[in-house]
């Protein structure tokens, strides 16, 4: 294909669409992807400069975010529960709007994926229930300064009368986003982390009004939602969803049953979206199928984004069959700033540095060459 040639598929990939009352240019989305070069959790000019310059996204979605000091589970990931973290993401939001681009938030409690080591005082982590996750591994930093992998700690389950606060930590955290300026809010119920916990079958053994049957299961999730939406509003709030995911221990008896449930809920609320994720590197039998994904188009009533080893030919045909409204794009997205415009041209992309993915500076995070051969793009 010449270099001044469409993709087949680019008119479909770059057509707007609309997210609640927010329209995108074009319907490649950059899926959060967490990379830990934040050691103090507060955003700074590394980020400015890594996130301006993937301003061609339809919508980029920023890596996941800490609400508070007990949601995290991994050092050097960011934060957006103090003056300085706000106004580091105030800097990071104001570099992707420079360039034109859009960012939403995407909100994180771990769960009990974390340990001691990583928690206020020492303190266990937090879960729906007292259930160690078999084989999970959190990244924590060791007294000699090094850090690394770590076996999670057994955590401790919520009280009931905490969920209140935590719920609160939740709104804060929207709060301090709309402040810095953010386009929108995505709530993480994904990858087997708190919300995702407290809804699957295999973590939640509560008694309580938190467990038991799907709509328990659910409740927090959808308070959380709702605490979010009172400050963005349903139509700038989406939520990231991994229905079928078993990773760090998390298992679940009733993965559809809850899926259509969330969406049934969710499409009440007028949430704007709602983003799947299909992790292709979680193992094991995901199962997803097109009549999953179909039956769940049907009950979504907002945009439906899909995620997961997406290319341009696999997005475009999701889309076209009308099954998603938009395909967000992770591990591409690092080696490739410009991956919008590699998509419209079906070029080459780069290749990708898996040593580099996690920690560092600007190796492997702001230096891979665009299609001009690596014209700076900061501005």
């Amino acid at each position: 294909m010449t270099a001044n040639t469409k993709a087949p598929y680019a008119d479909t990939l770059l057509d707007p669409v609309t997210l609640g009352d927010l329209t995108l240019p074009n319907r490649i989305l950059m899926a959060p992807l967490t990379r830990a070069r934040t050691p103090d959790s507060i955003p700074g000019e590394l980020q400015e400069v890594y996130y301006g310059q993937r301003a061609g996204a339809g919508l980029i979605i920023s890596e996941a975010t800490n609400i508070s000091p007990t949601a995290r589970g991994y050092v050097y990931t960011p934060g957006i529960w103090t003056d300085e973290q706000e106004a580091g993401w105030k800097g990071v939001v104001e570099a992707v709007h420079a360039k034109g681009g859009r960012m939403a938030l995407q909100l994180w409690h771990v769960g009990r994926v974390s340990h001691e080591m990583v928690q206020p005082d020492g303190q266990p982590p937090v879960a729906p229930s007292a259930l160690r996750g078999e084989g999970a591994q959190c990244f924590v930093e060791f007294e000699d300064g090094s850090s690394g992998r770590h076996p999670t700690s057994t955590p401790r389950a919520l009280e009931t009368e905490e969920i209140p606060q935590l719920v609160e930590d939740y709104r804060q955290a929207a709060v301090r986003a709309k402040r810095a300026g953010f386009d929108m809010i995505e709530v993480h119920a994904a990858n087997a982390y708190l919300l995702n916990q407290f809804m699957a079958t295999g973590t939640n053994q509560r008694t309580d009004q938190y467990g038991g049957s799907v709509e328990n299961r659910a409740r927090l999730t959808l308070e959380v939602v709702d605490a979010v939406a009172e400050v963005f509003g349903p139509e700038r709030t989406g939520i990231r969803l991994t229905p079928f995911i078993e990773i760090f221990g998390l298992t679940d008896d009733e993965p559809e049953e809850m899926a259509f449930y969330m969406a049934d809920q969710l499409s009440r609320r007028g949430i704007a979206y709602v983003h799947v994720n299909e992790p292709d590197w979680a193992g094991g039998d995901v199962k997803f199928t097109d009549d999953f994904r179909r039956a769940l188009r049907e009950r979504v009533k907002g945009a439906l984004i899909f995620c997961g080893h997406y290319d341009g030919e696999r997005a475009a045909r999701i889309i076209d069959e009308g099954i998603a409204d938009a395909v967000a794009i992770g591990r591409p997205y690092i080696a490739n700033p410009d991956l919008v415009e590699r998509l419209r041209l079906d070029a080459p992309l780069n290749e990708q540095d898996p040593d580099t993915f996690y920690g560092g500076g600007a190796e492997g995070y702001t230096d891979y060459p665009f299609l001009d051969n690596g014209h700076d793009r900061r501005g």
